[in-house]
């Protein structure tokens, strides 16, 4: 099997182990930096093995470890969000510099974080429909919880240093990969025809 196939399995394998409540710290996710990633080397890493885990491990998760129902509305929200970051992903070529897939991997994660704590601010009564209150929202959140803010921390961390490794491990695998050979045989061949023609 080819290296190239061998390590988005690696990948996927990986994000699946660390779904696992406990493994990573909150919002501390290699999907960020993976989905964004699977925009910017959509050959290597297809868009639909990465959500397809992603909502394999999340149905699985809902059933059998948080026993609540299969689908909520927040995941909804969430697949939105990393749409945003595929496209994202998208607008970066792969023979990007791996530089430059941080700053989307970073710029990915800003785009979740305000999608998705813009809807908890809309959807939860908490919060009063204000611009203040968008901002607590963004930055300190509820009482009960964690400050937002450290949320954000998480989210920009491993989106920047996922998306840097994954794209680093992808563009290492490809420019080890050999080249296909040039067929060059069938024009051999048509020289002598050509010859005896004459």
């Amino acid at each position: 099997m080819k290296r190239t196939a061998i390590l988005p399995g690696l990948l996927l394998v990986a994000f699946v182990l660390t779904r696992w409540p406990g493994v990573m710290p909150l919002n501390f996710s290699l999907a960020y930096g993976l989905v964004f990633c699977a925009g910017a080397f959509p050959h290597r890493l297809p868009w639909w093995t990465v959500f397809g885990t992603m909502v394999a491990t999340d149905l699985g998760l809902n059933v059998f470890y948080y026993d609540t129902h299969l689908f909520s509305d927040y995941q909804a929200i969430n697949y939105l969000a990393y749409a945003g970051i595929y496209l994202l992903g998208r607008s970066f070529a792969a023979p990007a510099s791996v530089l430059k897939h941080v700053g989307g991997g970073l710029l990915g994660a800003v785009i979740f974080y305000l999608i998705t704590n813009t809807a908890a601010w809309l959807a939860n009564p908490a919060y009063a429909k204000t611009f203040a209150e968008w901002l607590r929202a963004l930055t300190s959140g509820t009482s009960g919880w964690p400050e937002t803010w450290t949320f954000f921390r998480n989210t920009l961390l491993s989106g920047g240093l996922f998306a840097g490794l994954i794209s680093a491990a992808l563009q290492f695998v490809e420019a080890k990969e050999p080249e296909p050979e040039e067929e060059t045989e069938p024009e051999a061949a048509a020289e002598p025809a050509q010859e005896k023609a004459q």
